[in-house]
């Protein structure tokens, strides 16, 4: 089955939607289309960036809802530790090297993002890096 690490701006999307590619593709994994690969790093991501004020509010997402999310990854992702280095490999924004390392740390067969820095790699060591309609389409085909 396929191992993907999805970037934090498409759980974010999925959840401040429901609709559209990003919600798609996490609806994906729940149905168990492809094997989602996270690691603490991503976690705390995820959680740091859905707390704040200006999304919480914003978007009315609750404590509980974001809660829920972290125990879900936390419980039905591939959980990795996300220590293989990859330091300097994103030089534009380094915070997106975690995605980089929970990647290799699983031998993940994608990455999939929304991140232009992430994206304008194309591939790192070997591991293609998707956009949301790209992945989309490709589970899509995977039936």
């Amino acid at each position: 089955m396929l191992k993907a690490v999805v970037d934090t701006n498409i759980f974010v999307s999925s959840l401040l939607s429901g609709k559209g590619r990003p919600a798609g593709i996490i609806n994906l994994w729940r149905d168990a289309r492809f094997i989602l690969v996270t690691s603490p790093s991503i976690i705390s991501e995820i959680n740091g960036v859905l707390q704040r004020p200006t999304i919480k509010e914003k978007y009315c997402i609750s404590g509980e809802l974001i809660d829920k999310l972290i125990l879900l990854l936390e419980k039905d992702a591939l959980l990795v530790p996300g220590l293989s280095n990859v330091s300097g490999a994103v030089p534009e924004d380094p915070s997106d090297e975690i995605f980089l390392s929970a990647a290799l740390d699983a031998e993940a067969h994608f990455i999939v993002s929304g991140d232009r820095h992430l994206l304008g790699l194309g591939e790192f060591r070997g591991i293609p890096i998707l956009g949301v309609q790209e992945f989309f389409e490709l589970l899509k085909k995977e039936r």
